[in-house]
């Protein structure tokens, strides 16, 4: 169904004017329902790889606390070094992959891969903080290496017209793996004699498999779909930060990923306020993070099509409408029960079906061909380092003045966030013509 069919192309024989009326009438169509073959592979190898990830995930604090007993303090530490260091390395695995030319995106991902991929039977064997510590550190070193390289191919295999459609399909498939993976660590705690064991080992065995799967058919220089205009503009893998953030659209973009990131509370928090305010019992917990697990699954490619059509902004802004309103919900009267629960489970899914692909498709759109992993890595290093300072300050306010009044804080910072991102982006380029390409890539 995604992949490419050069027969959908325009017949050379058809005159000029039959080519043009056709196009204007239909801006975008081939380009929108076709989908090359390496977004579904680089799907599979994340699809893949977030069920190893998450194995170890679901297990990681029942493990640390209860087996090794670690003290809460001591988990936050550790909790603050997995999401944190990720961030720190972004960059230079952009950088990195675009000095490689064009296999230097691959190589650098397969790293990021196989690093995470070593981290994992290391787990059976360290038992003090500083060494689990270090071990989360490399994993999160390799997870921060291969996310702009991995992006960077799959918006050079995508025609620019379908990248919303691409990344959603991505991050559907990723999600899919998110789901999966807690559900095998609990057939392997529950079947094995040896638990922890046997959900590190496995996640191990996974983990390769994805590996494998990205060096033998993920093509080693992807090429690009087409050439617009961001793609000829003079940059280049030798390009600093301080130039890519010269360009307008790519300054833009960071300030609002910057701003809205500074307001987006952290999963952890979302379900930890939700319960508390509901007074859910602690065994409804960890059904939250699979519930938005699954509407981001369910909504993540038609979101994607939607960006393709009205705008990838106004999508990403959208999106963060929707978390707007799972605060809300968060900050009325708790009833309505498991229906509450749905709600905000939902928009919360809907909120990140309608951001994480689509601000990567939206980077895409503004940087240059061979700057392409450090544009994508400079937007989401400012992002992911916004959520984390977010995520302090939620938990200070939180102490300080109770969940209340702390989601209320974040409301008001968010919507104040998203009407200056909205005067920002509005000015990000000149409108174009009604129906024009460039406006179906927006």
């Amino acid at each position: 169904m995604y992949l490419a069919d050069r027969r959908s192309a325009p017949s050379a024989a058809a005159p000029p004017g039959e080519r043009r009326a056709g196009t204007d009438r239909r801006p975008g169509r081939r380009a929108a329902s076709a989908l090359p073959s390496t977004v579904l592979v680089l799907g599979t190898v994340s699809l893949i790889t977030d069920i190893s990830s998450e194995m170890v995930t679901a297990v990681l604090p029942l493990y640390l606390v209860t087996e090794l007993g670690l003290s809460p303090w001591g988990f936050g530490v550790l909790d603050g070094v997995y999401n944190g260091v990720s961030a720190l390395v972004r960059l230079m695995g952009g950088r990195l992959s675009d000095r490689g030319g064009g296999g230097g995106h691959k190589a650098v991902a397969a790293v990021g891969y196989g690093l995470s991929a070593l981290c994992k039977p290391l787990l059976l064997v360290v038992h003090s903080l500083p060494l689990i510590g270090a071990v989360l550190a490399v994993d999160r070193t390799g997870k921060g290496l291969r996310t702009a390289p991995r992006d960077a191919m799959i918006s050079l295999a995508a025609e620019p017209g379908a990248r919303g459609r691409a990344f959603g399909v991505h991050r559907a498939m990723d999600t899919a793996g998110a789901l999966c993976g807690p559900l095998v660590a609990f057939v392997l705690l529950r079947a094995a004699a040896e638990g922890y064991d046997a959900v590190f080992t496995v996640s191990f065995c996974v983990a390769v498999l994805g590996v494998v799967v990205l060096l033998l058919f993920v093509p080693r220089r992807a090429a690009a779909a087409t050439k617009d205009a961001a793609e000829r503009a003079p940059a280049g893998p030798r390009t600093p930060v301080r130039a890519l953030l010269g360009r307008p659209e790519v300054r833009r973009l960071t300030g609002c990923a910057v701003l809205l990131g500074l307001t987006t509370v952290s999963d952890s928090f979302l379900y930890l306020t939700l319960q508390r305010r509901l007074d859910l019992p602690t065994a409804w917990f960890p059904l939250f993070p699979l519930g938005t697990a699954a509407a981001f699954l369910l909504l993540a490619v038609p979101l994607g099509a939607v960006a393709d059509r009205i705008g990838r902004r106004r999508l990403f802004l959208a999106g963060h409408l929707a978390l707007l309103c799972a605060y809300g919900l968060l900050l009325a009267p708790p009833v309505g029960g498991a229906a509450l629960v749905c709600a905000v489970l939902v928009l919360h899914g809907t909120f990140y079906a309608a951001t994480d692909g689509v601000l990567a498709a939206a980077t895409a759109d503004a940087v240059p061909e061979d700057a392409r992993g450090s544009g994508l890595a400079v937007v989401q290093t400012g992002q992911t380092a916004a959520r984390f300072v977010c995520s302090l300050a939620f938990g200070a306010a939180w102490t300080a003045w109770g969940d209340h009044t702390a989601v209320l804080s974040a409301a008001v910072g968010l919507a104040l966030a998203a009407a200056l991102s909205a005067s920002l982006l509005r000015r990000a380029v000149p409108a174009p013509a009604p129906n024009s390409p460039s406006e179906q890539a927006r």
